[in-house]
């Protein structure tokens, strides 16, 4: 797949509009009061964001300008369920949808044939999952929608990985020029709460030695179980300027204690 082509869809990606965070904020408000201009110059004005997400299919054999469509087809999605009042970049909120847009139509090309009714009951516990979320404000449990799609658990779980496409913890999602967003840096470490592993690897005086800013980030990730996005929005920094504190905090440690 020829992920560097110059013009995509009749698209000269070398001379896409990069958008202000100003001129973001004032098209999105257009875009509310139903602004039809306003909401084509933000598509423009994101298209980049479509471009970096495709680059992760490199590897896949499908056409470029048909993964481009689709995830414009995700920006567009994003765009239109953006809200403006969760204090979240469009970016941040944009990219997963992007993503899914183009694994799902990766998944429904996918030459390793999965059976109809296996297939049917992924897509109803996917359309119950989003029906619940929006309905009860909150992540359904898998039981929860196991019983609005009418099946046990155990067929809704083996139906979503029999569909799924499998990713790297290193899959870089999203970089604006700054260090990429991993899979890895979306996840919080849950089982790193009960097991403690700072005290039990005796890091407790590296972690000491630490700036107060970088010392609390680090205790953020790795006691607390917060993702990056999670901590920049605490402490009012962006994601890439937490991912590079960590970093640091972390070679610093290690350093430490070699």
């Amino acid at each position: 797949m020829a992920v560097y082509k110059v013009e995509i869809c009749g698209v000269n990606t070398s001379k896409l509009p990069l958008l202000t965070s100003e001129e973001k904020e004032a098209l999105f408000k257009r875009i509310l009061n139903g602004d039809q201009e306003a909401r084509e110059q933000y598509i423009k004005g994101n298209l980049r964001l479509v471009l970096s997400v495709i680059q992760r299919f490199t590897g896949s054999q499908e056409n470029i300008d048909d993964l481009f469509q689709i995830g414009c087809i995700g920006l567009i999605k994003a765009i239109d369920n953006f809200d403006i009042t969760q204090n979240v970049k469009f970016s941040t909120y944009a990219v997963p949808m992007i993503l899914g847009e183009v694994r799902r139509y990766l998944r429904d090309n996918n030459s390793i044939r999965v059976s109809r009714s296996l297939r049917d009951t992924a897509y109803k516990a996917i359309y119950a999952r989003e029906q619940l979320t929006r309905t009860n404000s909150k992540e359904p449990s898998l039981s929860e929608i196991a019983q609005e799609v009418g099946v046990t658990k155990e067929e809704v779980t083996y139906a979503l990985d029999a569909i799924q496409t499998p990713v790297s913890l290193y899959e870089p999602v999203y970089t604006d020029g700054g260090d990429p967003l991993y899979v890895m840096d979306q996840i919080s470490d849950k089982k790193n709460l009960e097991e403690n592993w700072v005290e039990d690897l005796s890091l407790g005086e590296a972690m000491n030695r630490l700036p107060e800013r970088e010392r609390h980030i680090i205790d953020m990730r790795f006691f607390e179980g917060k993702t990056q996005t999670e901590v920049a929005q605490e402490i009012h920094i962006s994601q890439a300027q937490v991912s590079r504190l960590e970093k640091n905090a972390l070679k610093s440690m290690k350093n430490y204690l070699t």
